[in-house]
């Protein structure tokens, strides 16, 4: 899936430099290691001065062990350039996803990468403008907040009120609390 809008789109350049970022931190992280400079990768990929690589965006990174999730981390606003966000979330999903074991130095190489690249959140004034598939949500409430990426509902199979249902109850509120008073933000991804 791959659905960034406008002209801001990656480049399919942009995505080889990102996925190699991603892939020598996921190795170096499992390794004990520090991640490469990845300003220092997209300049061997040409890309240095790449305004897309370099702006402040939020980004996923989720690896996979054949079908299986093996660890995903990321951050939904921007705080630093996207080629660091994916160096750092590469690093985190590899051996800080409190979900599983730190990825191995010998499995490492047999992982899958997918990348999440991500737009800036925007409130919208209710679920009739969410749209399932496009749209990755992030739905606050009571101060607690959950979010899924625009491509878990399609994947789950899920509508929009099953996905709503499914994110109260992640957040851990009840399953109903979308209904009435949570804020909704969402963004869209460039996935790959």
């Amino acid at each position: 899936m791959n659905d960034s809008a406008g002209t801001d789109a990656l480049t399919p350049a942009e995505h080889a430099c990102l996925r190699e970022v991603a892939a020598l931190a996921v190795g170096a992280a499992a390794r004990g290691e520090p991640a490469p400079d990845p300003l220092a990768i997209a300049r061997r990929h040409g890309l240095a001065d790449s305004p897309r690589l370099l702006e402040r965006r939020g980004a996923f990174v989720t690896l996979h062990a054949g079908r299986h999730l093996r660890g995903c981390i990321g951050t939904i606003e921007g705080r630093v350039p996207l080629l660091r966000a994916v160096a750092d979330n590469a690093a985190a999903a590899a051996v800080a996803d409190p979900r599983f074991a730190p990825v191995t130095p010998d499995e490492s190489s047999n992982l899958t990468f997918e990348v999440s690249a991500l737009t800036p959140l925007r409130d919208v004034d209710g679920p009739g403008a969410i749209e399932v598939g496009r749209h990755g949500v992030l739905l606050g409430k009571s101060g607690r907040q959950a979010v899924f990426l625009p491509q878990v509902a399609p994947e789950q199979g899920w509508d929009l009120p099953t996905m709503l249902t499914h994110l109260c109850r992640k957040a851990g509120l009840p399953a109903d609390a979308w209904r009435d008073g949570a804020r909704l933000r969402v963004f869209e991804a460039d996935v790959f």
